[in-house]
């Protein structure tokens, strides 16, 4: 049942904050971020329904919500397909064998590093994509050289999010980016496109640039001796892991090395998300290439790459003599690693609901107002938005709430509109890559085995020195563009 708070006297208010406020608190107190999400989607429910049974039974309804919407479906079967096939890979000794062929020319931290940002040409659609197709690749070969885990994950990070929000073609942002800003601009009469708006804006997204230059720094920064506590945290959560998964180990440490096991599932997976990306944008009227990449309908897209690429990948290990009962196996061993991925984004995307009930947008827009001076409304957005998207951990969720007020704001103060949709595009790359509750943050902790509230807290700190240096170059910004 679907209960809301609209028109009531809870609109408005800072109870809307208190879902968000929850998750963090537990999650920063436990060191685990599932029972603060729990905890706080029931809070969340109660407020809204003003009853105890009755929020309980809205919690389970927004539940059901979120795996009733189709984006999220695609999302979920996804990265379990995904799952799956990096197992049937890690089995057939794919990966063994790219990580054995990679390890002969890799012989360093910087090395290291350095191929996650040469991999970019070929994993850039959509963040998601990028690290799960090179994170057990990395993982293994952390392993191996015995290098610092969330360093390792940070420059992954960087390159993924930092990236992607900067490229005008051809990703899964794209789209819906522009839909937004044309949604903003909508009866404003402007002289500039929505797309316009948005390659202007990409010039101004301060944060992503930032971080950008600081994860290039950091490749080639001097390596320093490794901290005792964390190399006992790793210790401690590789043995952990190593209970759990010590059958699989020891079945894998007998693999025959096979590069060719990678590199065919890797190729058609690439190929058939081009090709369908194309087609799929084709088919919604695009004229070129890359207006095609920006119509296509990407997480159905790469669902589709990953399911074709499943089966032919299952056909051509058969053909070369692999057991088809340790291929499925591991295709259900690959996707079940991903389900704690998948329940936290269920968790994340029924909390959201949860706090739109609450009338969060709506408290947000009212009680920045439209009071600001035109030099310090990008700012402001930015900052704004920065702590929501912390709160909220999604890009897309943020800009979706703040692109509205910000090119409103823009227009009653008379801020440059370019520089407001830049600093709410950067305000949504700061949530989504540094908040607990991010996509990128739990995918790449999940694959390199890394504790979630750790490594958010190791990104946090990094990632400051850019909001702060952002901050400072959109009031900046505000005082030299009109």
């Amino acid at each position: 049942m679907a209960i809301s708070l609209e028109g009531t006297n809870l609109n408005h208010t800072w109870l809307s904050l208190i879902p968000f406020i929850i998750v963090i608190g537990m999650s920063i107190w436990l060191r685990n971020i599932l029972p603060g999400l729990v905890a706080g989607i029931l809070v969340g429910s109660i407020i809204v329904s003003a009853d105890l049974l009755t929020g309980t039974e809205q919690t389970v309804s927004y539940i059901v919500a979120t795996l009733s919407d189709k984006t999220n479906i695609k999302i979920i079967g996804f990265l379990y397909l995904f799952g799956g096939l990096v197992g049937m890979m890690n089995i057939a000794g794919g990966i063994k064998g790219f990580s054995e062929w990679a390890g002969k020319r890799i012989r360093s931290e910087r090395g290291l590093l350095v191929f996650i940002w040469i991999t970019l040409p070929f994993t850039f659609m959509m963040p998601m994509f990028r690290i799960m197709m090179i994170g057990p690749i990395i993982k293994s070969l952390i392993k191996k050289m015995n290098l610092s885990k969330q360093k390792v994950g940070m420059t992954l990070d960087i390159s993924t999010e930092s990236v992607i929000v900067l490229l005008p073609v051809a990703t899964a942002f794209v789209g819906f980016m522009v839909s937004l800003v044309e949604g903003g601009i909508s009866g404003l009469n402007l002289d500039m496109s929505a797309y316009e708006i948005f390659l202007l804006s990409i010039l101004f997204n301060f944060y992503a640039i930032i971080m950008l230059l600081i994860g290039i720094g950091q490749t080639f920064w001097p390596r320093k001796r490794k901290d005792r506590q964390e190399k006992t945290h790793i210790d401690l959560e590789e043995k952990e892991h190593e209970f759990h998964r010590k059958g699989i180990k020891k079945e894998l440490s007998l693999v025959k090395a096979q590069p060719w096991n990678l590199i065919f599932p890797v190729f058609l997976l690439l190929a058939f998300s081009l090709f369908l990306l194309w087609k799929d944008g084709m088919a919604q009227g695009a004229g070129t290439i890359f207006e095609a990449f920006s119509l296509a309908d990407a997480t159905f897209v790469m669902l589709l790459a990953v399911f074709i690429t499943l089966v032919l990948t299952f056909i051509f290990y058969i053909l070369r003599r692999e057991r088809m009962n340790e291929i499925l196996y591991h295709f259900y061993d690959g996707g079940n690693q991903m389900m704690e991925a998948i329940s936290l984004l269920i968790l994340i995307w029924a909390l959201t609901l949860a706090a739109e009930d609450l009338g969060f947008s709506e408290f947000i827009g009212s009680s920045l107002g439209s009071f600001l001076p035109a030099f310090l409304t990008p700012a402001a957005i930015f900052v704004l938005g920065s702590v929501v998207g912390y709160f909220i951990g999604s890009s897309w969720g943020t800009w979706g709430l703040f692109m509205p007020l910000g090119i409103t704001l823009a227009v009653s103060t008379g801020a440059s509109i370019p520089l407001t949709v830049g600093a709410v595009f950067a305000s949504g790359a700061f949530g989504a890559l540094t908040s607990p509750l991010g996509d990128t943050t739990i995918t790449t902790a999940s694959i390199l085995d890394m504790d979630l509230v750790d490594y958010a807290k190791y990104k946090l700190k990094i990632s400051a020195i850019g909001a702060v240096a952002a901050a400072g170059l959109f009031i900046a910004g505000g005082i030299f563009i009109s």
